[in-house]
Parts: structure tokens; C-alpha cells; sequence
């Protein structure tokens, strides 16, 4: 057994702390170490350069490199060793970055730590067995979950290379929150004339959407997911209809529209907006006549094609894919729990994208604004930041989004309106993007108010006016200031269902509620589970542009996955001792990601590990009373050498 071992400078981030040239003397004298050598980057080309020259000229089997965290650079040198034709797995990484140099200031110390490291990565080495890669059949599809921006842009992607691609979308029509909207910061692009091109997606040859469906339940693992999807009754058969529209035209039944912020109406069969995709009716069953009395039918009387289906049933459709985008969106805090704001007692206190709606050329107004209080003309306009974000009370995390298209909207009260009094209160103004200062400044230069300060109250007055109570807080002085409308600036939560959908995917959240990346840095796109990434709002709060590319690197990851139509997967896995498990089941209730089956085996139950879908994160091994579970490179004698030789002196 012949080991190596080589200690990284890591420029000043270790050196500064510890004493390299120390930690490399100490190494020579461990049982098994033939050549220890440091660098001032080992991860460079040199410094592995250093370990391919010493596993040839001193023929080493196994190496240790103590540098950073296993996170960054593990792969790094298992592919040296694999390089040189050893076994990846006869390797160890000693931390003593950021469990040693970056937590201590005493050098002696911090030394004497990294020997300890050091010593037990060496005495683990010489206990780890050589293992072999788990290889797997790839499926060539992708899953995206999610028809807005986000997922609009990571089905083109990934359609334009050639992939089959399957998207589920759970409102009737693609397009997401960017199609409520008037206008785009800080270019002021229509959203419509940025989304149709991209709406064509339906047209192309490797896409299928199913639209008005939700996920039902997802099997399998990376590469090989089976995905049951349940495609939801319209009552519209979708071959026959042609989208003309004189099912909504003649249809009796009026109903408040959600998309439009309940500040307008539709039918009780209808399409979200003009440019839906795909152009097919839906047939609210709730507000239906028909469903709720028994009577009218006019929709299927007037229907040239014979479209309408009252007796359609939901549809389960299975789908394999290899890999999965979730691209879920956002949904807008609802501020009615800030009852100093008066929202939902005070007619003329909107939300954000209410207020979209409402100088929306599609919306139900016509783009026309009008008080929705009593259809007046409103002057006079209050802006107001941070409704629900920043807030302990509610969500700590910035929107990120607000501040810009509040700005947005200002300015473009002040274009089309200039006799308009316009302010916003704010907490601060964040503009952190490309051409989002300048656009915030010429806000000003318009004639837009920046008061800076929370707005403490908002009173109705008699004429449906509203009056704001605030303080400057730069200036120190209370204002008062009467309004015709108020607008908050909500915060961007996680899209509904969220919960539910991170159940089926077996994915992680964070502690605001949105799904949690694998690394912020190394992996942003991916997830823990393996062929399951993340694009736009699903992950956290985005504007269009930040979006369009948080969707083109969750394709780029997909891709590179599906591209092969076979991989290979670490075996750091559990397995179970059969001639010990006893089959209780505890195991299986703590994995998180399904690895874990109670299966019959001569008459007893045993636990079954699918290696694929395993993580290897030991929570089994904890469980398991009788001792019959562990985990490939991690074996109990291999951490008992570890604690064995952390407690030895150097």
C-alpha cells in the first residue's frame, strides 16, 4: 500500500493560517505515506501534475489531498487517479480550509488541527476498497414542468437540439404572469411581442404540451423517470375545436376573472387571454349552468364543430423522460393580513399586477385606467415597496423584481399621463441590473416622488379617496398625502402547489419556501435528486432577463444529460446485510428519496436499496437497529479508523 499525500497552499486561504510545510513534515510519518509534497494550488494544472509524476515514479495506490472542501474539487483529483489508472474511490480529501484555516486565527492550532485531518483521511484511505461506477440507460426526453418564460425558453432550448420534449402547464394556456403584463423594464418591450414568438413553441415538431394538467406522481431516477400526468377535463374536445370563440361570445354566465385580478369578467367557458396556446376553451364546471343547474347548453347549441363534451372525464397519461425542469413560476403575496394597508376593504388599493391588469391593452378595462371603485379617471397615485418582503413579519427575503417594475409603471403613469402626481414609498431602491439605474434615474428626471419610508397607514376617505400616513426617514418629516390609488408592490412567493409538487419530486426547499439548488455556485440549476433541475422563479424570486438565462443553464445541465444514452453514477450507495435485516421498515420511513423497499424473501421481509436512486447520506444506517445497513465507502470500519485516529496525539 503505497500512499501519497499532498497539502494545497490554497493560495494565502490555508497558508496564512496554517503551517503548510509543518502539516506536509507530519505527513511522511503515517503508517503507509511514501511522498507528501504541498503546492500553492493543487488543483492547478502543476499541482496535479505533481500527483500524476509521483502515482507513476512511486507507483502510489491511493492519495489524499488536503485542500477545501470535498464539495469543490473531489472530482478534480478522482479523475487524476482514474487518469492514471487507478481506482477514483482509493481517495480521500482532508478539509482543512473550511473546517480549519477559515474557522481559526491561532496558528499553532489550526496546525495542530490539520495533522488530526490529515491523519484521519490517511487512516480512512488505507480502509477504502476499490469500487466500480453504476452504469444506466438513458431515456433522450426532458420533462418541463411549468409554461411561463422559464419554461418556454428551456423547451426551445432543448427542442432546438433535437430532444423530445414534454411540457405540462397547469393553467389552460401558456405564457405565465409575463402575459399579464403591459410593459417590460427597462426597455419597455411589449411582453406580448417578446412571448408569441416563443408561444409558436406549440407549432414545433419535438414539443407536446399538455395544458390544463398537473403532475400526478413521478417514479424511476435520473435518466429513467416515469412521470403520470393528469390531463384535466375541459369538456372541450380539442381535435375538433378551431378556437373561434363563439362558445365565450354566446355564453350567459359571467364570472370574476382571477387572471385579471378580479377587477373584471369572464364566461364561464373561456381562454385566459387573446393569444392563449394552445387557442382551446375551458369550461369552468364550478359557474356552469349546465353543472350547477342542469340547464342552458348554449355553448354546445352554438358550436359549429360540435367541440363541447359535458361528460369528459380527467385522463392520466404516462410519460418516461430522462430528465426533469421545474419551472413553476411565482405567485403574489396576497396583503390582505397587512390590514393597515386596506387591501380588500379599500377598492382602490391594488396589487402589482392588478394594477398590469388594469392598464393592460387585453385587460378589463381595455388599458383604459379607471378607478375600480367608481370608474373614474384617477390623478394621483402611492406606490408602495416592500409589501410583504423585508419583513419579519412576513418574508425576510428581498422580491428583488419590485422595486424596478414599480419604477416601470411610474414612468409610464408620467408618459402617458403627465398631469399625474405620482410617488413611491420606499425602503430602498435596488436597481442591480443592466440599464436598471439609469432607467431608475429618469424616473426622476419624469417628475416620479421617491419618498423614502414606510407608509405607517392608509385611511378611506368619503370620496373613495385614499390618505397615506408616512415618514421621510431621510429628512425626518411626516407626511400626509391624499391619493386616488394605491399600489403595493407584493412580494414574489412560491408558486401554489409548491409543497405538493416537492413531495412528488422528492426535491428540497429552502427556508423561504422555494426549491433549493444543489450549490449556489457550483450547481445553481440542479437539485440533490439527480436529472431534476430548476429554472426561474421556481428557485427564487427573478426578473425576465435573469430568468431567460436561470432557464437556458437548466436546459444546458438537461442536455448534457440526455445527450448520452447511457451514464455512469457514483456507487456510494446503501446496501443492506440480508442475513441480518429483519425487515421492520425504519430504514425505508427516513429516506428521503424513495431508495428504500420492504421486500419478501424466503418467507421474511428484507430492505431492497435501488443504488441509482440512493444518495448514500448514512440516514438508514442511523435507523437500523440490528445493524444490517451501510454504506459503500463510508463502512463502519472505515469511520471507526477515522475516530480511532483523531484520537491519537501527533
Amino acid at each position: 500500500m503505497n500512499i501519497g499525500v499532498y497539502v494545497c497552499h490554497c493560495g494565502t486561504n490555508i497558508a496564512g493560517v496554517i503551517d503548510v510545510e509543518k502539516v506536509t513534515e507530519y505527513a511522511t510519518t503515517l503508517d503507509g505515506v511514501v511522498v507528501a509534497r504541498n503546492y500553492k494550488y493543487m488543483c492547478s494544472d502543476p499541482g496535479k501534475d505533481l500527483i500524476r509524476s509521483d502515482i507513476k515514479e512511486n507507483n502510489l495506490d491511493r492519495v489524499v489531498v488536503a485542500a477545501c472542501s470535498p464539495t469543490m474539487h473531489e472530482k478534480t483529483y478522482r479523475d487524476v487517479m482514474e487518469e492514471m489508472g487507478g481506482n477514483p474511490f482509493l481517495f480521500e480529501m482532508a478539509n482543512i480550509r473550511e473546517q480549519d484555516s477559515w474557522v481559526h486565527t491561532d496558528k499553532d492550532m489550526a496546525t495542530e488541527k490539520a495533522y488530526d485531518l490529515v491523519r484521519m483521511a490517511v487512516a480512512k484511505v488505507r480502509r477504502n476498497e476499490p469500487l466500480e461506477r453504476i452504469e444506466i440507460p438513458v431515456t433522450q426526453r426532458a420533462l418541463i414542468i411549468g409554461g411561463g418564460v422559464a419554461g418556454m425558453e428551456a423547451s426551445l432550448d432543448l427542442a432546438e437540439q433535437g430532444y423530445e420534449v414534454i411540457m405540462v402547464e397547469k393553467e389552460q394556456s401558456i405564457g405565465g404572469h409575463m402575459s399579464q403584463l403591459t410593459k417590460t423594464f427597462p426597455t419597455l418591450d411589449c411582453p406580448m411581442c417578446i412571448l408569441a414568438p416563443k408561444m409558436a413553441l406549440h407549432e414545433h415538431k419535438n414539443i407536446t404540451i399538455y395544458s390544463f394538467s398537473e403532475i400526478e406522481e413521478v417514479s424511476g431516477y435520473v435518466g429513467n423517470f416515469e412521470v403520470s400526468i393528469r390531463k384535466k377535463a375541459k369538456s372541450v374536445i380539442e381535435d375538433l375545436c378551431n378556437g373561434c370563440g363563439l362558445c365565450q361570445e354566446k355564453c350567459p354566465t359571467k364570472v370574476l376573472s382571477v387572471y385579471d385580478g378580479k377587477l373584471g369578467t369572464r364566461k364561464a367557458i373561456y381562454t385566459l387571454f387573446p393569444q392563449a396556446v394552445p387557442r382551446i376553451p375551458v369550461l369552468d364546471r364550478e359557474n356552469c349552468l349546465m353543472f350547477t343547474k342542469g340547464t342552458c347548453g348554449v355553448c354546445k347549441k352554438v358550436c359549429p364543430t360540435d367541440a363541447i363534451d359535458y361528460d369528459q372525464q380527467d385522463e392520466i397519461i404516462t410519460e418516461k423522460v430522462g430528465a426533469i425542469i421545474v419551472a413553476t413560476g411565482y405567485a403574489e403575496y396576497d396583503p390582505t393580513p397587512i390590514e393597515e394597508y386596506g387591501y380588500g376593504r379599500y377598492k382602490n388599493v391594488l396589487t402589482g399586477l392588478q394594477f398590469e391588469r388594469l392598464t393592460n391593452a387585453s385587460g378589463p378595462t381595455l388599458g383604459v385606467l379607471k378607478r375600480p371603485s367608481d370608474g373614474a379617471t384617477p390623478k394621483r397615485f402611492a406606490f408602495i415597496q416592500c409589501v410583504g418582503s423585508r419583513d419579519v413579519n412576513t418574508q425576510e427575503y428581498c422580491s428583488k423584481v419590485c422595486c424596478m417594475y414599480t419604477v416601470k409603471n411610474a414612468r409610464l403613469l408620467r408618459d402617458e399621463h403627465p398631469e399625474s402626481e405620482v410617488y413611491i414609498f420606499y425602503t430602498d431602491v435596488r436597481s442591480a441590473g443592466k440599464g436598471y439605474e439609469e432607467f431608475y434615474k429618469i424616473s426622476q428626471e419624469k417628475g416620479v416622488k421617491f419618498i423614502r419610508g414606510r407608509v405607517s397607514e392608509v385611511v378611506g376617505l368619503p370620496d373613495d379617496n385614499l390618505l397615506l400616513r408616512t415618514e421621510d426617514t431621510l429628512t425626518g418629516d411626516v407626511y400626509e398625502v391624499e391619493v386616488d390609488m394605491a399600489i403595493l408592490a407584493c412580494a414574489l412567493l412560491p408558486a401554489e402547489g409548491s409543497d405538493k409538487l416537492r413531495d412528488i419530486l422528492k426535491i428540497s426547499e429552502g427556508t423561504d419556501g422555494f426549491f433549493m439548488e444543489a450549490h449556489p455556485k457550483l450547481r445553481p440549476v440542479d437539485t440533490l435528486t439527480d436529472g431534476i433541475y430548476l429554472a426561474g422563479c421556481a428557485q427564487g424570486p427573478r426578473d425576465i432577463a435573469d430568468t431567460v438565462v436561470h432557464a437556458k443553464g437548466a436546459a444546458s445541465g438537461a442536455s448534457v444529460l440526455i445527450s448520452h444514452t447511457k451514464m455512469s453514477l457514483d456507487p456510494i450507495s446503501a446496501y443492506s446485510d440480508e442475513s441480518v435485516c429483519r425487515g421492520c421498515g425504519e430504514c425505508k420511513l427516513v429516506c428521503q428519496f424513495g431508495a428504500i423497499e420492504i421486500e419478501p424473501l424466503n418467507g421474511r421481509l428484507i430492505a431492497k436499496v435501488n443504488e441509482v436512486l440512493c444518495k448514500g447520506c448514512g440516514a438508514c444506517v442511523g435507523a437500523c437497529c440490528n445493524g444490517a445497513m451501510s454504506i459503500r465507502h463510508f463502512k463502519d470500519e472505515q469511520i471507526n479508523s477515522m475516530i480511532e485516529a483523531a484520537m491519537e496525539v501527533a
